[in-house]
């Protein structure tokens, strides 16, 4: 069986060529007519093949390549052997990063599940429902009443959209994603098996009657450039809104609670859990496993470590990890100590003796 290509084969280029697009300045103007046909890592590429090396964790790859060229940092660039045309710029990756959009931009949004155009005759679409000229609603996807749907926005496949909600301009629903009481912004990318929009976890706990459930009445706000991972959840408000700033990217399987606000262009990575009403600053980056506890708030550019819990409020510009969270410095001369500790009750035969 012939292995599938899921996206657009690039165009050949001249390396002249792409160092024009790329910004960079190849080094034997001499190897400008040479073809270029496809990206691939170091370990992977062949002749026809670009590629980049901006790491010297990759030294012993950039030695063994078999790449016709690469995208190289002048600190690294006597590195790459001699049989390899050498594009020389200060960030190799960005660099690469601008070649691959412009060669493979089928793959920075989804398209149609089904290479539909239009709305599906399997589609349920309320009379009430208000779509733009230009949105494709997949099979078997639902739409609710008095949706409101922008041009250039793709529902996927079994996607269902609930009474009154609003999606901007050339926005992505995911196959199999369910919202409801949410308002959604221009361009923002839902990846399939989302639920946004569900009543947040609020009781009163252990009363006379049981848990009281507390009625969650606010909505879900994503404004403009999200980008939601695959099975993630986001909560509506109790009260107030659940905020997601513009720009901010989530991965997936994350949980975000009910009143949480989130500013803009933070970086939230996968199977984090932030409990309610927290607030979180703009360009805060959380490592994959996070928990935050609730009422708490995160600063503006704070940085958490993965796998960390955090139960205090985090200052601006805060680098912190562990569990229990605190600043980094103090978290390592802790771990450090620890580690001294264990290796002098080894280092001490008395010790076991005492035990």
């Amino acid at each position: 069986m012939a292995q599938p290509t899921f996206f657009t084969k690039p165009p050949a280029s001249a390396l002249a060529d792409i160092a024009a697009l790329s910004k960079a300045q190849l080094v034997d103007p001499i190897r400008g007519g040479q073809i270029i046909t496809g990206l691939a890592s170091l370990d992977e590429a062949g002749p026809m093949h670009l590629t980049f090396f901006d790491n010297l964790k990759y030294a012993d790859q950039i030695k063994a390549t078999k790449a016709g060229a690469c995208l190289v940092s002048p600190r690294f660039e006597a590195q790459v052997p001699a049989h390899i045309a050498v594009l020389r710029v200060s960030q190799p990756f960005r660099a690469f990063v601008r070649i691959a959009r412009e060669w493979h931009g089928d793959a920075l949004r989804p398209q149609s599940w089904m290479g539909n155009d239009g709305i599906a005759p399997s589609a349920i679409v309320d009379p009430s429902a208000r779509l733009e000229d230009g949105v494709i609603v997949d099979p078997l996807a639902v739409i609710g009443p008095d949706v409101e749907i922008g041009s250039g926005t793709v529902v996927g496949v079994g996607a269902v959209i609930g009474p009154g909600v609003k999606i901007g301009r050339d926005c992505n629903v995911g196959a199999r994603t369910a919202i409801q009481c949410a308002l959604i912004g221009n361009n923002v990318l839902i990846h399939p098996g989302c639920s946004i929009g569900q009543d947040g976890y609020g009781f009163i706990f252990f009363g006379p009657e049981g848990h009281l459930k507390v009625p969650q009445t606010g909505r879900v706000v994503i404004q403009n450039d999200v980008e939601v991972g695959a099975g993630t959840t986001i909560d509506r408000g109790s009260l107030r809104d659940t905020v997601i700033g513009e720009g901010t990217k989530i991965d997936n399987q994350v949980q975000i609670g009910h009143n949480v606000t989130i500013g803009r262009h933070c970086l939230l990575a996968a199977q984090i859990g932030l409990a309610g009403s927290l607030t979180i600053g703009d360009n805060v980056a959380l490592g994959a496993k996070v928990g935050i506890n609730n009422h708490l708030k995160i600063g503006d550019g704070a940085q958490v470590t993965a796998m960390s819990g955090v139960k205090d409020d985090i200052p601006p510009g805060g680098r912190w990890g562990g569990f229990f969270a605190k600043p980094t410095r103090q978290w390592f001369k802790e771990i450090l100590a620890v580690e001294r500790l264990a290796r002098d009750s080894k280092a001490d035969p008395k010790q076991e003796e005492r035990e």
